[in-house]
């Protein structure tokens, strides 16, 4: 099959997923479709002929200033990650539209390349605004690799990886750290040179990884003295172009660049990788369903671009599959959830509200049936010690006020009650004992005792959340939010809040999980140092948080 018969089957692949979401609400012509289609991911038209070869030895300026990242860790196979953008702050990185590039890529035991592991060559494509995703397989399990690209004459930043461990080992332990919400315009991602000089396994990225909104010249609470930044980012972004732009503003970053050279990241998304607050096919604002769709296929695809993620997770149209599983040996399971694409809209026009039928309603969903079966599928085959749910919003209830007038926000679990109960009688019918939810949105830190009824504050405590603050989002914070009295006397359950910024960790054995909560005492100027604000443990067998 040629290059343009291949192109031509994706643009119909993706016309075809596009129309049926157009088509749940009301007719589109198809010559409408392919025209929004075409709009919102910049395919190729049928009969296009084959991109041309860009020379890499023709590159007079350095294509890797977005650095290298690499994800999703098998027990025999890493995800390499990198994108040629000599000039990044332009359309298509400043590499001529319509060519590819050949990339070639080493993998070895030792940072010096010495002990050489595997090589090859991958290209670039224009379609995919000349990014790479390299799976590599063959590899040795639980052990540090180390990665680089080279084009002609340039040869990309360093990158070590590490694989999983092999299926039934038992590891003495995993380590991960968990970030979410990592707002440019807030501050300096400073959390980010701390968390590449901590030894872990691997980084969950638990959403918000950029946000939609307009970003002004001197990069809102970054204190630029030296440059602006290009009016392209003075909007939000709602075609492909803006949301490949506004990656490249964040990737630039040489703090989060650090973090991606240093570790494996494991990513999904929450809602500000397309727009804030939109619930399935729903968005924030009432505009036409297809308006939106071709919003969400340009987010999507420009996500997947810019992630390191595997071949399953390539969009098609409006659609992308992101949940998935990893295992690390007999010690951990992961399952990330998408608490995104599948949910039912928000109950009484979202927000903080009373809660009420509206919100009860046991067909409401935050997963949609599919993924829910999975997830519980899933538990009922694990032999993990430890079952890890790394997903977006809060899942404990959390009652803003200690009074019988509370209200719960309608954006998280809490909007979704019968969600959350199936999702906990699974974990009851799977027999899974240690279960631990991992949570970002919020911008500030919790720790939580996850109960069988949250109404009842002697019930059983069931599991363990963990919700990790943001790199930036809201600024500098505060150890003690304003609502923090309200937060923790209206929730027994809630044994830890912090407002501060940062990350948290994880460390995994046999016997416990220990929690460490990172926090910076700065973002709005660069270079803070990190402490640990606290620490907690909970015992294998006995859920539940207790100080450390």
């Amino acid at each position: 099959m040629t290059a343009a018969h291949t192109r031509t089957d994706a643009y119909a692949e993706q016309l075809r997923a596009v129309a049926r979401h157009l088509g749940r609400r009301h007719f589109l012509t198809v010559t409408g479709a392919a025209a929004a289609l075409a709009f919102a991911v910049n395919l190729p038209a049928a009969g296009t002929a084959a991109a041309a070869e860009l020379d890499g030895r023709r590159l007079t300026e350095d294509p890797f200033t977005l650095g290298v990242a690499s994800g999703d860790p098998l027990p025999n196979s890493v995800l390499l990650w990198t994108r040629l953008a000599p000039r990044p702050y332009e359309t298509g990185g400043g590499l001529p539209a319509g060519t590819r590039v050949a990339v070639e890529w080493e993998l070895a035991h030792d940072e010096r390349f010495r002990r050489g592991v595997r090589r090859g060559t991958a290209l670039a494509h224009a379609e995919f605004d000349h990014t790479v995703h390299v799976e590599v397989d063959g590899l040795a399990p639980g052990r540090d690799h180390f990665y680089r690209f080279r084009v002609g004459a340039w040869t990309s930043p360093v990158g070590r990886t590490r694989t999983a461990p092999a299926p039934g080992a038992r590891p003495a332990a995993v380590k991960l750290a968990a970030v979410s919400c990592q707002a440019y315009h807030d501050g300096y991602f400073t959390a980010y040179r701390h968390l590449a000089d901590e030894d872990l396994d691997v980084v969950l990225h638990l959403g918000d990884y950029l946000y939609e909104y307009a970003v002004n010249a001197t990069g809102g609470a970054r204190a630029y003295t030296d440059r602006t930044l290009p009016d392209v980012f003075a909007r939000e972004t709602v075609t492909l172009e803006d949301y490949r732009l506004r990656y490249a503003l964040y990737k630039s970053d040489p703090d989060l660049m650090a973090a991606h050279a240093a570790h494996p990241f494991a990513v999904t998304w929450d809602d500000h990788e397309t727009e804030n607050n939109y619930a399935g096919d729903i968005p924030e604002n009432g505009v036409p369903p297809e308006e939106f769709l071709i919003r969400r296929a340009a987010a999507y695809r420009a996500y997947w671009e810019n992630q390191p993620l595997r071949r399953p997770q390539r969009p098609t149209g409006p659609d992308m599959r992101l949940y998935r599983r990893l295992r690390f040996g007999r010690l951990a399971q992961f399952d990330i959830l998408d608490t995104r694409q599948y949910r039912s809209d928000q109950a009484y026009g979202d927000g903080w509200q009373t809660p009420g039928p509206a919100s009860e309603d046991p067909s409401r969903t935050m997963t949609g049936a599919a993924q829910e079966r999975w997830l519980l599928d899933g538990w009922r085959d694990s032999r993990a010690t430890w079952n890890v749910l790394p997903q977006q919003v809060v899942f404990s209830e959390r009652r803003n006020l200690p009074t019988d007038a509370y209200k719960l926000s309608m954006d998280s679990w809490d909007g979704y009650p019968a969600s959350r109960r199936r999702v906990l009688a699974g974990a009851e019918a799977a027999g899974i004992e240690n279960l631990m939810v991992l949570t970002g949105d919020v911008h500030v830190a919790y720790g939580l005792d996850i109960k069988a009824d949250f109404r009842d504050p002697a019930s059983r405590t069931v599991g363990t959340e963990i919700v990790a603050t943001s790199i930036s989002s809201g600024r500098n914070g505060a150890d003690r939010p304003a609502n923090y009295d309200n937060l923790t006397r209206a929730n027994p359950h809630l044994r830890y809040y912090n407002g501060r910024r940062g990350y948290v960790t994880v460390a995994l054995t046999e016997d416990s999980a220990r929690a460490d909560f990172r926090t910076v005492s700065a973002v709005t100027t660069p270079g803070a140092p990190v402490a640990t604000a606290a620490s907690f443990v909970t015992e294998a067998g006995r859920p539940g948080l207790t100080p450390a």
